[in-house]
């Protein structure tokens, strides 16, 4: 019954903020951004709060690993479900946290809207690669100019049962080789305890979601060097899985 009000009521949170997005994209891009910032941060704050309240459902996340961070960097991370991107936005606040994204994501009414007017990274599934790295591309050049914070996820996919995936290549270093920028390695754990409807009914009560940076790392300047980035990235995210896990 309680995990039944608790999402009754982050419905309800998130109601009129999506409706105002669905609403005034169609006629201004400027309104549409004002209501994607919106969710991005008060109502994904609001989430947090509900969830602890209702279900003792806490964000552990460590606010000391993040200082003394550069003014813009790249962020990698793991994925376990799309409440990572809430995190993310909670955590790094103080930040334009601009992420990539299967064009899956952009079908649904709300999440769409907030793609587009926020201007992250939709690439396809399916079809030629090309597509894909032109996206990235794009992409890189914007979060540049607009001094946003790229986020991607090495893994490609959710984890489904927790573990770490893994690591494709291939768009990290199309945004490497565009931006230039350092990286900062992240870690999260918790996602994937509520991944579907399911799960959220039975561990959703004293749930916890955990974040940490890692570590930040130099921008890689040769092939060689992304692939021993990336290497111990993953490393790093498997240690810190393994260090909560205990």
């Amino acid at each position: 019954m309680t995990n039944f009000i608790t999402i009754t009521t982050l419905l309800v949170s998130i109601f009129f903020p999506a409706l105002m997005l669905c609403i005034t994209y169609p006629f201004s891009r400027r309104a549409a951004l004002f209501w994607s910032d919106y969710i991005s941060s008060r109502t994904a704050r609001l989430c947090f709060a509900i969830l602890k309240t209702f279900c003792n459902f806490s964000l552990d996340a460590d606010y000391k690993s993040r200082k003394n961070l550069p003014e813009q960097f790249v962020l990698l991370s793991n994925h376990q479900s799309l409440l990572d991107i809430v995190a993310f936005f909670v955590y790094f606040s103080d930040k334009k946290i601009r992420f990539v994204a299967k064009d899956a994501l952009a079908k649904a009414p709300m999440v769409g809207k907030m793609l587009k007017s926020q201007q992250h990274c939709v690439i396809p599934r399916k079809g030629k690669i090309q597509v894909a790295m032109k996206n990235l591309e794009v992409y890189s050049k914007r979060v540049l100019q607009s001094k946003a914070i790229p986020l991607i996820f090495p893994e490609g996919t959710r984890s489904r049962d927790g573990n770490l995936g893994k690591f494709h290549p291939a768009g990290f270093r199309k945004i490497n080789e565009v931006t230039q920028l350092p990286v900062v390695v992240c870690a999260i754990d918790g996602g994937w305890q509520i991944g579907n409807l399911k799960q959220v009914f039975y561990n959703l009560k004293n749930g916890k979601f955990k974040i940490k940076v890692l570590k930040v790392l130099d921008c890689p300047k040769s092939k060689e060097d992304e692939i021993q980035l990336l290497d111990e990235a993953h490393d790093l995210m498997q240690n810190q899985l393994i260090e909560w896990r205990k």
